[in-house]
């Protein structure tokens, strides 16, 4: 009972704090947003579109690309204000159809539909959605021209009207996509997904480390020695220490779960999955915070590495960066952190749906990282209130 008291003193005292609460709650759940808005793979792309004076075929054109799946298409005034819009990202492309596209191309000449993007990725994808819809709308034009040509219709309108007509009811072809093995990023995965776990990985582990400071002002402040002149026994008052930070963890994980769930709609998955994962990897981050505040004399130093040491673990743990991204080497490497465990973890329950019993080997290796800093900490800590 009393390692629970002290527990709750630390839980009141890390919280009496407002940067606390920001660095805690807040700062991750920012980070949440932007990382979704800026690298979420479900996120459905805007095509901007300067289509005045287009004419009928013009229109035609902007009809498809808005038939499009995945595809949302804004309107936009002018050649000038789509650059603005594109070069902002405001829009992931856009395309200038021209004043004159229908009658240079019902006389037969060329329209040149200019396409603008910023040199990324998704933008070179959208380009070759953009080149599907004016190449399918091309097949009409010719089929109207050949009719012409070959004396079917008696005018180009006429033609283009019948193609139309005809059209939909010719086969389509179709192709069947499938994926060899398992997929790196599943279907499923949410925008705001990905980012939800790896910054909750993070700070998890970041705030239990920083709370280091927490242990060694309570050991220069001499709260430490007076539980002990109580009768207080060096397990009560170390338990309660490790129990604190993972009380902190706890509440803290449960805080950003329940907040991105309802501000950002991420799946977490199953609940017994999720919770065993957050416990087990709380209680890793409680050892090595306790640790850390073991090994240094004043706050400043313990604040200083704890910091360095948190972004570097997340780091190296695929929670800036995804571990799906890193060389075989690296990802090896990788594996030698908590952090990696944990979004194989997540992986597995978010982007594929598993139960707590898919991800009996992650929680294993959570559970031996967690024994192995809790023993240290423990330890260290004895001899520490022994001194």
């Amino acid at each position: 009972m009393k390692a629970l008291w002290i527990a709750l003193a630390n839980l009141r005292r890390m919280f009496r704090t407002r940067a606390n609460i920001f660095f805690a709650f807040v700062f991750p759940m920012l980070l949440i947003l932007v990382l979704g808005a800026t690298f979420g793979g479900s996120s459905t792309p805007r095509l901007g579109v300067v289509s005045a004076r287009s004419g009928a075929l013009g229109a035609a054109l902007v009809r498809q690309l808005q038939r499009t799946p995945q595809l949302k298409v804004v309107s936009v005034a002018d050649p000038a204000s789509l650059l603005t819009e594109v070069e902002r990202g405001n829009v992931a492309a856009g395309i200038v159809i021209p004043p004159d596209y229908d009658r240079a191309v019902r006389t037969g000449h060329t329209a040149a539909v200019r396409y603008l993007a910023r040199p990324d990725q998704s933008s070179q994808q959208l380009g070759e959605t953009v080149r599907g819809a004016v190449a399918e709308q091309a097949i009409l034009l010719g089929a109207a021209r050949f009719a012409v040509a070959e004396g079917s219709a008696a005018s180009f309108g006429a033609a283009l009207t019948r193609t139309s007509q005809i059209s939909p009811e010719l086969p389509a072809v179709s192709v069947r996509e499938t994926t060899a093995g398992t997929a790196l990023f599943p279907q499923t995965l949410g925008q705001f997904d990905e980012g939800a776990w790896t910054e909750l990985l993070l700070f998890l582990f970041l705030i239990a480390l920083t709370s280091a400071a927490a242990l060694i002002e309570t050991r220069r402040l001499g709260l430490s020695q007076r539980m002990l002149a109580t009768p207080t026994s060096p397990a009560t008052v170390i338990g309660g220490e490790a129990l604190g930070r993972v009380l902190i963890a706890c509440v803290q994980a449960l805080v950003i779960i329940l907040g991105s769930a309802l501000l950002f709609g991420v799946r977490w998955g199953q609940p017994a999955g999720v919770a065993a994962v957050v416990i087990l990897y709380a209680c890793a981050g409680a050892g090595a915070g306790t640790l850390v505040g073991t090994l240094f004399r004043n706050e400043s130093q313990a604040a200083g590495i704890s910091l360095l040491l948190g972004l570097g673990l997340g780091a190296l743990g695929g929670c800036m960066v995804p571990l799906e991204v890193f060389p075989p080497a690296m990802k090896r490497i990788a594996h030698l952190t908590p952090q990696a465990w944990g979004n194989d973890a997540f992986d597995k329950l978010v982007g594929h749906g598993a139960s707590i019993t898919g991800v009996l080997p992650q929680l294993g290796v959570l559970a031996l990282f967690a024994a192995v800093l809790l023993s240290l900490a423990a330890w260290r800590l004895r001899r520490v209130l022994a001194a």
